[in-house]
């Protein structure tokens, strides 16, 4: 599965690190859910980068790659 994370997140002009602060999830799981190397993230971190993002969890799955 792929993820629009990065993309997302750019969006809201924010790093990882800015995004890992609002979200309680740590930088190094938000980089390696943007570089594919976590391919599927629990439903609760998700839950908290959609949260911090102001987006849903559908919206930071890339549907194309699915």
């Amino acid at each position: 599965m792929k993820f629009r994370l990065e993309e997302i997140r750019n969006r809201r002009m924010m790093n990882q690190r800015q995004l890992s602060d609002a979200s309680g999830v740590p930088q190094p799981m938000i980089s390696q859910i943007e570089t594919g190397d976590v391919k599927n993230p629990t439903v609760g971190t998700m839950r908290k980068l959609a949260i911090a993002l102001k987006c849903t969890i559908d919206d930071l799955i890339d549907e194309k790659e699915g």
